[in-house]
């Protein structure tokens, strides 16, 4: 693990004009054994235009293309792709600090039973500071996403669950994903250092579902009814509106 290939995730719809901050971050990171799959997830701007200057200018990233999907299916698709070990998403619109690949690598092959990694992170674009998340427990996730999209693990656990739900589109499903992947016992570590930048838009898929309560109120549902299992072995609960 100490020189795993690590497969960075980019999804993109539509979010061309966001791309040279977000791969920039990817080029700075101080490990270098990474490749960085751009999924162009049926975008109508001129993402073509925008990839091909980075794909020419660093082999390490490289592009594909399919039907829009949703974030789900560009993940999934993207990792299908991957070659590495260990799988980092990282949405088109936000960034990661040089560090953040090789923290996570040295923890991996320091720590073995360790199952996901992610760090503190900071809000930039319409809101800025620190993003306070708690501090991590099972059942705490249970409750609410506690962990941003962008956190680290092993391919192998994505393969095993089945990926991400397709069948999300209206967000949350890095939510759903965490709890398929984790067990109350598992490892999580969640580094002290800031390691994640979030960017927050006027108009963002999560602001989208929040502002829309019935549609917030169906995701939770589904997330509920879906892993309902879990969450009566977990929490005790007895039906879903527990």
């Amino acid at each position: 693990m100490k020189n795993a290939l690590v497969s960075i995730i980019v999804p993109c719809y539509n979010q061309s004009e966001f791309l040279n901050d977000c791969l920039s971050s990817v080029l700075r990171q101080t490990y270098v054994h990474w490749e960085c799959w751009v999924v162009n997830d049926g975008s109508t701007d001129d993402f073509d235009d925008r990839i091909t200057q980075w794909i020419l200018f660093d082999k390490r990233i490289k592009k594909l293309s399919k039907p829009n999907g949703g974030l789900s299916s560009a993940r999934n698709f993207g990792i299908n792709h991957s070659k590495g070990q260990l799988i980092l998403p990282l949405d088109a619109d936000d960034m990661i600090c040089p560090n953040y690949v090789k923290a996570c690598v040295n923890h991996f092959h320091e720590n073995t039973e360790t199952k996901l990694i992610f760090g503190r992170a900071i809000k930039f674009g319409t809101e800025n500071g620190e993003w306070r998340l708690p501090k991590y427990s099972f059942k705490r996730l249970l409750e609410n996403n506690s962990i941003f999209c962008t956190a680290m693990y092993k391919k192998e656990f994505w393969k095993n669950i089945g990926g991400y739900d397709e069948n999300m589109k209206e967000g949350w499903e890095d939510w759903d994903f965490w709890i398929r992947l984790l067990q109350n016992e598992d490892e999580v570590f969640q580094d002290d250092n800031i390691l994640f930048y979030y960017r927050t838009k006027t108009n963002s898929m999560i602001k989208n579902l929040a502002s829309v309560q019935q549609k917030m109120n169906n995701t939770r549902r589904y997330i509920f009814e879906k892993n309902f299992s879990i969450y009566q072995r977990i929490l005790n609960v007895e039906n879903i509106d527990n």
